[in-house]
């Protein structure tokens, strides 16, 4: 099956299209592969892209005022990004760039998504119902640094992966990943050095065991 033709069936958000439309879709997308450590998208470019992640994990981010990396989600296979523009914004506020793998994925013009939602009420339902999804995350995480201490957003983001992306070993959750200690200090608004000590501690305690690609959480329940 062609490579286009693969794209369309691995995204739900497509399911709604009809033939014609699925046909006109493959004529707009455009297929790229960047190298790890790359960027996908910088600050203060145009918006008129939206991106489809075929093979490897994205994180978007963006940098504080002092410099700090602040990341706002990680992205693996299946996603899609840069949808802002869709509604409305005109210059990337955050970056999106590769991990430590290559990254696949597909581009579509904005304007070209837009006469396709136009089109098909389901295809802008779908769209609509992805950014409530992103919007509700986006409003707990705010809570979560807000209303809790490090220890238990560590813990907090350790349960989240395992439980979207972990699988079952026994009664244990293992889940794989590509980031490092800081990446997940950037992610809680913790420091790398507190991630690291709540790590040790729960190890320790006997309820995790990890290395630099995966964290094995012995049991659910009783992280905490």
């Amino acid at each position: 099956m062609d490579t286009k033709q693969v794209f369309i069936e691995q995204f739900p958000i497509f399911n709604t299209l009809s033939d014609s439309e699925k046909q006109q879709l493959l004529q707009m997308v455009e297929y790229k592969v960047r190298p790890k450590y790359s960027y996908l998208y910088m600050p203060d470019e145009s918006s008129n892209m939206v991106f489809f992640l075929v093979k490897g994990v994205v994180k978007i981010g963006t940098h504080s005022s002092d410099g700090k990396e602040v990341i706002k989600s990680i992205l693996h296979p299946f996603a899609m990004l840069g949808e802002l523009g869709i509604v409305g914004e005109e210059k990337r506020k955050d970056f999106a760039r590769a991990m430590n793998d290559e990254v696949h994925y597909f581009t579509l013009r904005v304007e070209d998504f837009k006469k396709l939602m136009r089109s098909n009420h389901q295809l802008s339902l779908q769209v609509l119902g992805l950014m409530g999804d992103r919007l509700r995350k986006a409003e707990s995480r705010l809570e979560s640094l807000i209303f809790k201490d490090a220890r238990t957003r560590i813990i907090d983001f350790l349960k989240d992966n395992a439980a979207r992306r972990g699988r079952k070993v026994g009664y244990e959750m293992l889940f794989k990943h590509s980031l490092t200690q800081q990446d997940i200090a950037n992610i809680t608004g913790t420091s790398r050095q507190t991630v690291t000590s709540v790590l040790n501690e729960l190890r320790k305690e006997n309820l995790i065991y990890f290395n630099r690609r995966s964290i094995l959480i012995r049991d659910m329940a009783n992280l905490a």
